[in-house]
């Protein structure tokens, strides 16, 4: 069970999810406004925050960084905007995770849980550090470097570093990077994996059309590694 702050405009999906995860056994608080939302971040402490970014009084993209001025609480972004720029803008601004509506409950249940397990467990209590071709990545110190030279990460892109690196040379599919990074289901239309791929890519000096390190093998996933 965990204490949900759902910050959402729209009264009728509003009420839907309210009552969708309260079935489920969450704490659910309610707001329609980005300022409300700020507001019950604080008096509440939630445990993660669904946020819209269609707001009426501040776009969720600016909601979502005075947020993170205030707080380190798990957001997931909930939206229509479902294009890649909008993601990797939201991810950005400090989004753990992206979901495009409509969604169904046990989906976005299963979102929950996953930033759950992600914050209670963290890596570096757990995990040695990794090392392949230049780049060295260590959960205990949440570092990561190329050639000796410190990578500017988000927490995500980390963790999915961490996991490449660790399995390099092996082919890994989208399915199980979602299942063991993000820890939730794969669906086919789910476009995070890609996007943060291409945003690792970006911080390596890389592209998906000239890879170096991060390798597309069609139509099964990717493979880190400069060599076969």
């Amino acid at each position: 069970m965990a204490k949900v702050l759902i910050v959402e405009d729209d009264a009728t999906i509003r009420t839907g999810i309210v009552r969708a995860l309260a079935g489920r056994g969450h704490v659910v608080v309610p707001a329609g406004t980005a300022l409300d939302g700020l507001r019950l971040v604080v008096a509440e402490a939630p445990d993660v925050v669904l946020l819209d970014l269609g707001l009426p009084d501040l776009d969720g993209r600016e909601a979502l960084r005075m947020l993170r001025a205030i707080s380190q609480v798990p957001v997931i972004v909930v939206t229509a905007r479902r294009t890649e720029g909008e993601m990797v803008r939201a991810l950005d601004a400090g989004a753990d995770d992206y979901v495009v509506k409509p969604y169904g409950a046990d989906q976005i249940d299963a979102r929950i849980r996953a930033v759950l397990r992600r914050t209670a467990r963290p890596a570096e209590e757990r995990d040695p550090a990794v090392e392949a071709d230049g780049v060295r990545v260590d959960p205990r110190s949440r570092t990561a470097t190329l050639d000796g030279a410190a990578l500017d990460l988000t927490p995500r892109e980390f963790d999915l570093l961490y996991f490449l690196v660790g399995r390099a040379g092996e082919v890994v599919s989208k399915r199980e990077l979602l299942a063991e990074v993000w820890q939730v289901p794969y669906t086919a239309a789910d476009k995070t994996v890609d996007v943060h791929l291409s945003w690792l890519r970006r911080k390596l000096g890389e592209t998906a059309q000239q890879p170096r390190r991060i390798h597309t093998v069609r139509r099964v996933g990717v493979r880190f590694g400069t060599t076969p």
